[in-house]
């Protein structure tokens, strides 16, 4: 299917895709269909950042010709106007090989007034005047004249024509506007139509943790866009080794297996409804850079991996203009251990499902396969992990 890049049919044919791929997606299981059932902490009902009430995801999906494979992912942390009612944030760096538009504010003033987009590296600028025209046209919005657009990255260069620049902004705003809770498309949809992961097919992947109500109750949601490699581990079982395809492997003469290369990124995004002041929520977005080291991730010089962390609650939300001082309850941080937990645990998961769930990508006479389910069920099986 090809999409052109204006008007209202335009988006309604991305969106249409996205079904498809979804549904094409719907017959490879996800991390819990094996047996793989990463920590402690159970999952939400739909084991999605979705879990977290209130949150949205949409994606675009943008497939064209030989060479374009490539799309847009949003997440929004309420229905509401986020300008007007910002959320808690807080960034994490692992590696800063990349670019996550926005972050210097979220940064200083702790606070995320915009959704959180995803696509791949060049199309970064045109995410950012989407995410921006898209703001200042919401009711409530008439006289704003500065807005912090949350974009982040990874490039999708090997399958896609990146430097053809085919996200438009009517692209992302499709995104942002089909954003809904309920179950979240993963695999090769949205922004992770083009990327690679540990030498496979990788994509958007998404999981949750619920916290038993002697730790609060709270809800902690992740979702991934994985584009990176290293040494890829299921579970603690050396599967990457096993399947003969990771990063620094030894050269093969016979051409079989495509070069894996530790480079890339991975963008992670945390959600949850605890009340955590911003310090602590990027000390939470931490513990989901750290996660990916349980997956097998390199973090390498060419990995710009970056995690994007907000809080729904209420409690510590701050209104558009709010000046005065008001009272509020704030989880201390001798309570948030159990959620660093369900990070570790939410983010191990997602970049599982978003291996398990990608579907094979060609683009230019090149197909990177999808991870394969039987070879990665027999390894499991052999060291114990699943029955």
């Amino acid at each position: 299917m090809t999409l052109a890049h204006s008007h209202s049919p335009t988006l309604i044919l991305a969106l249409a895709l996205a079904c498809v791929v979804a549904v094409a997606g719907a017959e490879r299981p996800r991390s819990r269909d094996l047996g793989l059932a990463p920590g402690v902490f159970p999952p939400g009902p739909l084991n999605a950042i979705t879990d977290v009430a209130g949150v949205r995801v949409g994606h675009t999906t943008i497939v064209e010709g030989d060479a374009v494979r490539t799309g847009v992912t949003a997440i929004l942390p309420h229905g509401g106007n986020l300008f007007q009612d910002k959320v808690a944030g807080a960034v994490f760096v692992g590696n800063a090989f990349g670019k996550l538009a926005g972050s210097t504010q979220v940064a200083e003033l702790g606070t995320i007034e915009t959704p959180i987009v995803l696509t791949n590296t060049l199309s970064v600028g045109t995410a950012i005047e989407a995410v921006v025209r898209h703001t200042i046209t919401q009711a409530g919005n008439e006289r704003v004249q500065s807005v912090n657009a949350v974009v982040g990255e990874t490039n999708d260069g090997g399958l896609n024509d990146i430097r053809g620049l085919h996200v438009t902004r009517d692209h992302v705003i499709a995104a942002i506007r089909s954003a809904a809770a309920g179950a979240v498309a993963e695999g090769s949809v949205g922004a992770g139509t083009g990327t690679q992961c540990y030498g496979w097919k990788g994509g958007i992947g998404t999981s949750s943790r619920v916290l038993p109500a002697r730790y609060g109750g709270y809800t902690l949601g992740v979702l991934v866009q994985t584009n990176f490699g290293g040494v890829l581990t299921m579970g603690g079982a050396p599967v990457g080794k096993e399947l003969g395809r990771y990063s620094f492997a030894p050269p093969r003469t016979d051409k079989s297996d495509p070069t894996t290369t530790p480079d890339g990124s991975c963008m992670i995004v945390v959600a949850t409804d605890a009340p955590l002041d911003a310090r602590d929520l990027e000390r939470l977005a931490a513990r989901a850079i750290f996660g990916l080291a349980r997956t097998g991730s390199s973090y390498s010089n060419g990995s710009g991996d970056f995690a994007v962390a907000f809080t729904t609650s209420p409690e510590m939300r701050t209104a558009f203009g709010e000046s005065q001082p008001r009272r509020r309850a704030v989880l201390p941080p001798d309570g948030v251990s159990p959620l660093f937990q369900a990070a570790l645990e939410a983010t191990e998961e997602a970049v599982y499902n978003s291996l398990l769930r990608a579907t094979p990508v060609t683009s230019r006479g090149r197909t990177v396969d999808a991870l394969p389910i039987d070879k990665v069920t027999e390894i499991l099986k052999k060291y114990g992990v699943v029955r």
